[in-house]
């Protein structure tokens, strides 16, 4: 669900009229509703009650240090996926203890610092990496908590930029060779203590089989490595998709009511309980985008309209450097006007003003026949949005703002001019 709708002709979050935040902070702004982001915590909590199931939020999606931080709040782990965000979680009080490091490059000096905070689990993705990690550790004179990252083979049907899963990927390790693994560990790496076994098939996957067809084909390695090595947890990864398009025009609550197709929290869990919970083992999911990418919206205000014989363009202040999804893999989102139109749409493109062709947030769109000067709102901004932004261009990074009932608060402001080439410096100066 989300907690952005209109009230008497403007566009809401929570009890915050959103023309008020862009009034006072301008854009492009990103805000976050703290209701969206719990309720559905809570929402997966009780979903999978069934199991020993324990939520890690995957901080990629959305890191700021607010978010983190009420995710602690939430008594919740992380999924981390470099030295960074480890960092980040740290900072924003939380306890390192409670993350599992993935990815598939991690460096020395980032091997180093997780054993030295004392992470829960290192989820591997090659042998190269396991007697890297096996090296450190030993010099240290450590265990270093490990699981490998078990390719299963499962076309998620998503984009395949965000697609794991398949043996074509660069992630984890083809399912018919993790036994041979797992048996090389044990028999050849001592300073790496086997703690469970990790999958995660893609991102933004709307049907539920590709999920169930992963833990059907997993389940048999699951159960051997519970009597062969003892370990106590198996991550099923994250992937449950969000609503894109029809999140707002219809509400959430409607458009689920007309796609019961589409994936759903509690779908999902009833898909998944009866295969895992024989396996009597501490299950770990890993949502991010489905905590935090409905619960934000990105503010932005139309500057200037072009009309052309082919096309008309609707130029905002936000760019692909704000959200480079519409742009790196297609990804779309709604954008409506913050002060509600009737009956006064235009088709055209929704352009930012980034010097690149591919910097547009929407193409060939029906949309609220905005003017100059009108602020816009482009909503499932969450995930991915500001996690993802750049200063390309030279454009100083965005306010972000965390609404909370009735009250806002920044918790990023906007970046300077200055604070862009901070560390930057001419030759002998550094």
């Amino acid at each position: 669900m989300h907690s952005f709708a209109y009230k008497n002709g403007s566009l809401h979050c929570e009890g915050v009229n959103l023309a008020d935040i862009a009034a006072v902070i301008g854009t492009p702004t990103f805000v976050y509703s703290k209701k969206t982001i719990t309720e559905d915590l809570s929402e997966f909590r009780e979903a999978l009650s069934p199991l020993d199931a324990h939520v890690a939020y995957a901080v990629k999606a959305c890191s700021n240090k607010a978010i983190l931080n009420l995710m602690v709040q939430q008594g919740v782990g992380f999924d981390i996926v470099s030295g960074g965000e480890l960092w980040r979680v740290i900072n924003a009080g939380g306890d390192a203890t409670l993350c599992t490091y993935a990815g598939v490059g991690k460096t020395e000096p980032e091997i180093r610092y997780a054993l030295e905070q004392n992470i829960y689990c290192f989820n591997c993705e090659s042998e190269n990496e396991l007697r890297e990690i096996n090296r450190i550790a030993g010099e240290m004179g450590v265990h270093a908590p490990i699981a490998v990252r078990v390719n299963p083979h499962v076309d998620a049907h998503t984009h395949k930029y965000i697609t794991t899963g398949t043996n074509e990927n660069k992630f984890g390790v083809d399912i018919t060779r993790i036994e041979e693994l797992y048996a090389t560990i044990a028999a050849e790496m001592p300073h790496l203590r086997i703690r469970g076994l990790q999958m995660h098939i893609g991102s933004q996957l709307t049907e539920i089989r590709p999920f169930v067809e992963a833990i059907e084909k997993v389940a048999p390695v699951v159960r051997k490595f519970i009597d062969l090595y003892g370990i106590e947890f198996w991550s099923i990864g994250g992937g449950i998709g969000i609503v894109y398009d029809g999140c707002l025009a219809s509400g959430l609550s409607a458009w689920w009511a007309e796609h019961p197709e589409h994936i759903t929290i509690r779908g999902y869990a009833d898909a998944i309980i009866p295969l895992l919970k024989p396996l009597g083992i501490k299950i770990i999911v890993e949502p991010g985008r489905r905590l935090t990418g409905n619960a934000c919206a990105m503010l932005t205000t139309c500057l200037y309209e072009k009309r052309g014989e082919a096309k008309t363009f609707k130029m905002i202040d936000a760019g692909m450097n704000d959200i480079i999804r519409p742009a790196l893999y297609e990804g779309y989102h709604e954008i409506w006007p913050v002060t509600e139109h009737r009956d006064d749409t235009i088709v055209a493109d929704i352009v930012g003003p980034i010097c690149e062709s591919g910097d547009f947030q929407a193409q060939n769109r029906a949309i609220a026949d905005v003017k100059p000067g009108e602020v816009l709102a482009e909503m499932s901004a969450g995930a991915y949005g500001f996690s993802m932004a750049s200063t390309y261009n030279s454009r100083p990074l965005a306010a972000e703002v965390l609404v909370d009932g009735e009250k806002w608060h920044i918790i990023r402001r906007r970046q300077t001019l200055e604070e862009i080439v901070t560390g930057e410096c001419l030759p002998g100066e550094c």
